[in-house]
């Protein structure tokens, strides 16, 4: 302390207050789409509202030209009647489109539930359809209404990519078989395991050959129309290639399979109680509960793709949950065919410029009436081509770019991702995708419980130290064990375990240290245990290091009354005349 000495200056000074900004609130603006009044109110927005009216109508006629080969093509893929996915895309734009929860989303039969549903209805009949998607849309209601949407979104990434890789590709190789008028194996190995077979059979079969040409021509068609120059392309593909398959269909001397429709309201097959009963077989309820998952995380995964492809109002995922599900319970009633949210259908609506619900369900009105008044146009439509479209469907959704993707990014995803395509296509979907969530929880506890452990038996001639660091649990045990019998063979006198850095210890990693520490002790090696939240014992001894040494009896003791100038404690320190600077011992620590 500094021998001169100042009373403080009585009073004391003022900081003056900084300026507060006058600058006034502005009334919060709405985001795009935002305004009162819902879906009108928001088409009111760009424009006058005839114009706006226009745009809708005309993004609903483009939807329409989108959806109904693909209603067809997932229906008879599905080894159901054409015109139960009519049915089924008339419900996903007058039910799901007029509903609130995605503006844009369009709804209707999925090419990712034709595989699920062609099993159920080989295994549980057409007639327990009804039942089954009836099931999965009360289910999926109650799952809206109590706010779980956001549940769908807590999936891993990669399983969900495997699910998409496990539905495309079983898809691919069941159309290679309609493709050439044929019919499919059966199940996913079964098909692929017939494709040389079906080769041979197609080249020696020249109405094989004629429907191969012509799903071969839908497939190249679907991947290069996008590059026509013009508006030319934005017409879709599938309807071209459909216009196409009608043409060389009624050629002379072409013999190809074209669709059986039969009449719309006859195909209405509402369950009955014999139906009904089924809700007791194990099975059924299996099937309700796979319909649930599949088509509910389909739809939401859907939803985070397209609200990525505009700027307007964001999906509200409980709402759009219940939409979904009492979508799927109306076609439950009428037995038709289970409905999710779907891409193409959506991509196309938001690039024709839709921006409310209105083009949506507008779309499912024309499609109920084109079924109505110009049925015989269906059945000039070959299956292979139709075929031909799905085949390309299932390529999208079998995605082989991301797999390398995902190995470049993450092998430990890559490898869930592979696991969870794998098991789908060897078993079933709802195996595939339970082992693929258990894969994903089991890296992510890999992950989560990294330790990191350094040994050094070597450094200290007397003391064999581990320092360990991150989360220890028993996924870890091994690399513990490792490193503590490691400890205990360097022979030295000491051991010094350093858990301080570990932020989780669990019980079973607890338990093995303290095991080891009582051995060790009871063999009469010194141990020294740091557990977690144990302060570090300093390398050196403190004294002579922080404190000053210790006055002798000779030393010299005052009181200082004064302060230095700008200090005003009220406290008395006790003086040493042998200390740096006279200070030893505070006898009140106050501020100053």
């Amino acid at each position: 302390m500094s021998g001169q000495h100042a009373r403080h200056a009585q009073g004391t000074r003022t900081r003056p207050k900084a300026p507060v900004p006058t600058t006034p609130l502005r009334k919060p603006t709405s985001a795009p789409g935002g305004t009162k009044g819902g879906d009108a109110g928001r088409a009111k927005g760009g424009g006058t509202g005839r114009t706006d009216l226009a745009t809708e109508i005309t993004a609903s006629l483009v939807v329409f030209l989108v959806a109904l080969p693909l209603c067809i093509g997932v229906a008879v893929a599905s080894g159901v009647p054409a015109e139960l996915g009519i049915i089924s895309g008339v419900i996903g734009g007058l039910v799901v489109g007029a509903a609130r929860g995605s503006t844009l989303q369009v709804s209707g039969p999925a090419a990712g539930l034709a595989a699920l549903v062609a099993e159920t209805v080989l295994e549980y009949g057409v007639a327990s359809l009804g039942v089954i998607v009836l099931g999965s849309g009360i289910l999926q209601i109650i799952l809206g209404l109590v706010r779980l949407g956001r549940m769908f979104q807590a999936i891993s990434l990669a399983v969900v990519q495997g699910m998409l890789a496990g539905i495309g590709l079983p898809l691919i190789f069941s159309q290679l078989y309609p493709m050439s008028d044929s019919k499919a194996p059966g199940t996913p190995l079964e098909n692929i395991a017939g494709v040389p077979g079906l080769l041979a059979a197609t080249l020696a079969d020249r109405q094989a050959m004629t429907a191969a040409l012509l799903g071969v021509v839908t497939i190249v068609l679907s991947f290069l129309w996008k590059k026509m120059p013009g508006p030319v392309k934005k017409i879709p593909a599938a309807l071209v290639a459909v216009g196409i398959g009608i043409g060389v269909a009624a050629l002379p001397g072409v013999d190809v399979k074209t669709l059986q429709v039969g009449n719309l309201l006859a195909a209405v097959d509402v369950p009955g109680p014999e139906q009904l009963a089924g809700l007791a077989d194990v099975g059924i309820l299996t099937a309700i509960l796979t319909f649930t998952v599949i088509a509910s995380a389909e739809s939401l995964f859907t939803a985070a793709a397209v609200d990525r492809m505009h700027s307007g109002p964001r999906t509200r995922y409980n709402a759009e949950l219940v939409a979904q599900g009492a979508g799927n319970t109306v076609a439950g009633l009428l037995g038709a065919l289970p409905i999710t949210a779907v891409v193409a259908r959506s991509s196309a609506n938001v690039q024709a410029g839709a921006k409310t619900r209105i083009s949506r369900t507008l779309h499912g009105l024309w499609l109920l009436a084109f079924a109505l008044l110009l049925p015989q146009v269906l059945a000039l439509i070959p299956i292979s081509v139709l075929a031909g479209v799905l085949v390309h469907s299932g390529w999208k959704l079998f995605a082989p770019e991301e797999f390398p993707k995902m190995w470049r990014q993450d092998r430990g995803e890559f490898a869930v991702m592979t696991v969870t395509t794998l098991v789908i296509v060897a078993t079933a979907l709802l195996e595939g995708v339970l082992i693929g969530l258990a894969a994903g929880v089991v890296l992510a506890a890999l992950r989560m419980s990294r330790t990191v452990i350094r040994q050094d038996v070597e450094g200290d001639a007397d003391v064999a130290q581990v320092v360990m660091a991150g989360n220890a649990t028993f996924l870890r045990l091994p690399q513990v064990i490792e490193a503590l019998e490691a400890s205990a063979a360097s022979g030295k006198p000491r051991i010094r375990l350093d858990l301080t850095g570990v932020t989780h210890l669990d019980h079973a990693c607890r338990s093995q240290v303290e095991e080891f520490t009582a051995q060790q002790r009871g063999l009469g090696t010194e141990v020294e245990l740091l557990m977690p939240g144990a302060e570090k014992p300093s390398p050196e001894p403190i004294e002579g290091k922080l404190m000053p040494p210790v006055p002798g009896p000779d030393a010299e003791w005052f009181y200082l009354d004064t302060t230095a100038y700008g200090q005003n404690p009220t406290v008395r320190e006790r003086g040493s005349s042998q200390l740096p600077g006279g200070a030893h011992e505070f006898t009140y620590v106050g501020p100053g």
